[in-house]
């Protein structure tokens, strides 16, 4: 007969005595002890994190979580050690060379031996899959939602970020001569109060070196030292260089770069859409040769401002200006210096009035002002008449010193009209009343 075995020799834990098993599993498996440290881990390990099981034995469980999912996983261990079941929770590690990994575990508490024992499997492909999908909605829907391109630029970098971990976003465009570059976009996110202390290289070399390229490229020496820089390209036209830097022991691993190359490419298609449809707008709506608005524009501007007069009670004001001579500058200098002439008449308006009044070149050499939320009836001829003396010294024009002048009519609402077409008639009628008598002076509808 068999002897018994000995009630006194130590009992091996139990996921040690099956740990030739587990290391077969493709799922990460640890237990970690009630303080917080590893005291198991499974040889799936150095696949999934890159550390081998010593690197990892005995130390602090925490330090390897990703920082910003730090808060988290500790209120998940303290369910789980209260006894509540943990599945499916997800939270990030740090791989061993510096990139992020999805996790998903599943935890238990084990009274008996005071530890906990989890199982983890990299998702990180699937987040990857799904970060590609929500990022092209995202783009997209920013090209379609923004403003400009300095509103769409600020959409990109918030939709980059949150795909990877970023502390310097910069997009730079080339000049025209494509020698130079210059920054349109930048932005830092500092860290727990910290300034970020990267340094942007020299942005032309960096940007050159980046253009030449297909892919994202991250530049481990030499220029742009730990910045990785992504060309924006539409087909083989070069529109600009996306610039980050991820921060300190940050590195972006083959599937980041992956990521990263195929949200550039939607990126530069949002980019190019943009720039086309504010181009067409642009031609649509805006004088081609002072950059005014345009008839349309200014119509549109107009009915939207009467129904907000109308519903606050408020009055508005149009401006009907039309030089007086401009047919002889044409006769006696030729179209440029008229041209010249009309852009500059333009830009002195303009600096005559406030940013959210419409200034419009109505054609030829008339333009319509409209001016909103005023406040005392004498607002408006007071406002004209200082355009009128803007307009008053003389205009240097390619070597000639001109001197013109306006005819300026003002209707207001609702005094003179109620709709757009009543209030430009009557503007229109009051500036040929200036005209009659002589130019160079504002006149007030008559009361109807």
């Amino acid at each position: 007969m068999q002897d018994p075995l000995p009630t006194d020799l130590p009992v091996a834990p139990s996921y040690q005595a099956l740990g030739s098993y587990i290391d077969l599993l493709l799922d990460l498996i640890c237990v970690v002890d009630a303080s917080g440290r590893f005291v198991y881990v499974s040889a799936s390990v150095s696949r999934i994190l890159g550390y081998s099981n010593a690197e990892l034995l005995g130390q602090p469980m925490l330090d390897y979580v990703w920082p910003a999912d730090r808060e988290r996983t500790l209120a998940q261990a303290a369910k789980v050690m209260s006894g509540e079941a943990g599945m499916h929770f997800e939270n990030r590690y740090r791989h061993k060379d510096g990139h992020a990994v999805h996790l998903s575990w599943s935890a238990r508490w084990s009274e008996t031996e005071q530890v906990r024992v989890a199982v983890a499997r990299d998702i990180s492909d699937i987040r990857q899959a799904q970060a590609r999908q929500r990022a092209v909605y995202a783009i997209a829907e920013a090209a379609q939602l923004s403003a400009d391109l300095s509103d769409l630029y600020q959409h990109v970098a918030v939709i980059v970020t949150a795909l990877l971990p970023v502390r310097h976003f910069f997009i730079a465009l080339p000049e025209a001569d494509g020698s130079r570059w210059h920054l349109c976009y930048q932005q830092n996110w500092p860290q727990d109060g910290q300034q970020n202390t990267a340094e942007l290289p020299d942005l032309d070399a960096l940007c050159l070196t980046v253009g030449q390229k297909s892919s994202p490229s991250q530049l481990a020496e030499g220029i742009g030292y730990g910045w990785l820089g992504l060309p924006l390209k539409d087909g083989n036209d070069l529109l600009g260089v996306l610039l980050l830097h991820p921060g300190e022991d940050v590195h972006y691993s083959a599937a980041d770069l992956e990521l990263l190359s195929y949200v550039t490419v939607q990126i530069a298609a949002a980019i190019s859409r943009k720039t086309m449809l504010l181009r067409l707008l642009q031609l649509a709506l805006y004088d081609s040769l002072t950059g005014l608005a345009n008839r349309t524009l200014l119509l549109d501007r107009l009915q939207a401002a009467l129904q907000r007069a109308s519903r606050d009670e408020q009055p508005l004001a149009l401006l009907y200006l039309d030089l007086d001579g401009f047919k002889q500058v044409n006769d006696n200098f030729g179209h440029p210096v008229g041209d010249l002439l009309l852009q500059q008449t333009a830009q002195r308006i303009v600096h005559a009035v406030r940013q959210t009044d419409t200034v419009a070149r109505f054609g030829g050499d008339e333009f319509v002002i409209l001016l909103e939320h005023l406040h005392q009836q004498d607002t408006a001829a007071k406002v004209a008449e200082k355009i009128r003396l803007a307009l008053t010294p003389p205009f240097l024009l390619a070597g000639q010193q001109l001197q013109i002048a306006p005819s300026i009519g003002v209707a207001l609402f609702p005094q003179h009209g109620s709709d757009s077409r009543q209030l430009l008639l009557r503007a229109d009628g009051a500036m040929y009343s200036a005209k009659r008598l002589g130019g160079d002076r504002v006149v007030l509808a008559e009361q109807s």
